[in-house]
Formats: C-alpha cells, sequence, structure tokens
C-alpha cells in the first residue's frame, strides 16, 4: 500500500517562465528529494535497461545529438547530457509538437538526492490553450510527471511498481485527485486563476486521472 499523502507532500510544485528553443516558455517544476545517491538516480534516469523498469521502455541513438523513443509515450532529441548533472531532452508526442525537458540531480543536504524535472513549453501555445480551454491541461501534464517521480521513487526502494496495473487501484485515484488538487493550487498561485475557474480544471483532471472517483478528497 502506498502513502499517498506523503507521496503528494514529498515533490514542491511551481509553475514558472523557462526560454525553449522558439522563444518564451511556460513551465512546470518538480522539486523531490530521494533517499538515494546522484548516482543512483543518474543511472536510473540514462539506462535504458532501468528506465524500462520505472517509466517506460526506451529505443533509440541514446547519447547527445540522438534520438529517443519512449514506449506508448513522447520521443525526441537528446540535447545535453552532463555526467550526474543534466539532462535535457526535446518531448513531442506528435512532429511538430516539440517541448523541452530538463532533469537536474544535486547532492541533498544531510544525504540523498534532489531531483528537479523542468518541462518547458512554448509560452504562445500554452497561453492559447489556456485562454480557451482552461488551466486543464496543464494540470493534467503536471500529474503525469508526478506518477512519473512516484514510480522513480518505488524503483529506487527496490520494488517492482507497474502504473498501467496500479492506476485502476483506490490508492491510484487517491494520488491523481491529490495531485489534480496540488497542481490547481500552483496554478493559481502562479497565474492567479479565479476559483470557479480553477475548481473546473481541477474536475477536468479529476474526470481524466481518476474515473468513477468520488471528488471529495483535497
Amino acid at each position: 500500500m502506498i502513502d499517498t499523502v506523503h507521496q503528494i507532500r514529498a515533490t514542491h510544485r511551481e509553475i514558472g517562465n523557462r526560454p525553449v528553443a522558439t522563444g518564451e516558455g511556460r513551465s512546470l517544476l518538480l522539486r523531490r528529494t530521494y533517499d538515494a545517491s546522484v548516482e543512483e538516480v543518474w543511472h536510473a534516469c540514462t539506462e535504458p535497461d532501468r528506465i524500462g523498469r520505472w517509466l517506460a521502455p526506451v529505443t533509440g541513438d541514446l547519447r547527445p545529438g540522438g534520438t529517443y523513443r519512449l514506449e506508448g509515450n513522447a520521443g525526441g532529441k537528446i540535447l545535453r547530457c552532463e555526467q550526474s548533472r543534466l539532462i535535457k531532452v526535446t518531448w513531442a508526442f506528435a512532429e511538430g509538437m516539440d517541448t523541452e525537458v530538463e532533469v537536474r540531480p544535486s547532492h541533498a543536504e544531510g544525504g540523498g538526492t534532489v531531483l528537479e524535472l523542468e518541462h518547458a513549453s512554448p509560452a504562445e501555445i500554452v497561453d492559447e490553450l489556456v485562454r480557451t480551454f482552461g488551466p486543464g491541461g496543464t494540470i493534467g501534464i503536471g500529474g503525469g510527471w508526478d506518477l512519473a517521480l512516484l514510480a522513480l521513487d518505488r524503483y529506487l526502494h527496490g520494488e517492482r511498481f507497474d502504473p498501467a496495473t496500479w492506476q485502476d487501484t483506490p490508492d491510484a485515484r487517491e494520488f491523481a485527485i491529490r495531485s489534480c488538487h496540488a497542481w490547481g493550487a500552483a496554478i493559481q498561485a502562479a497565474w492567479n486563476t479565479g476559483d470557479d475557474e480553477i475548481t473546473a480544471a481541477i474536475a477536468f483532471g479529476v474526470r481524466h486521472f481518476a474515473p468513477g472517483a468520488e471528488e471529495d478528497q483535497g
């Protein structure tokens, strides 16, 4: 059984601005401390066989300048790789829809590793989507990364964790609800989103990630 409250509280979430290759960008930042060395976290995030144990099977020319593809997920180009410090890739589900992801591990005070994951998208695209549809899509992206960081935590603790199997459990539904609320709070703090709009966006996220769940948790 997974302590979903602890898992949600273990991650700091922030909405900000970060340039992308095409210009101004909007970003989601996640920061979490793991009880593992920087080397362990680095290997988990860069070695194909290990990536497949917690994120998804990966194929490609896995070196700077090469390309990658995560099975059933995104793909892109490997822009930078600095040993035990930085991974930067483009992240796209379809051609012409590139976003950028950075993964930055560092030593935590008192031991362990602080992992920062930042996902930036072109500002003009994000702004138009939010104006047209509200911030529900941003909540959805954040929720996907919350699940990835949970899976990494379970892997680093030596557990076998299959998100696809877990997603139909009560714990998974509770995690999804709490994740949507956490990202809703981060979005509202950054963008001054109105209460009604953020409530609707959270409800959209819950319907997508926890279908059938009672929306009675916060």
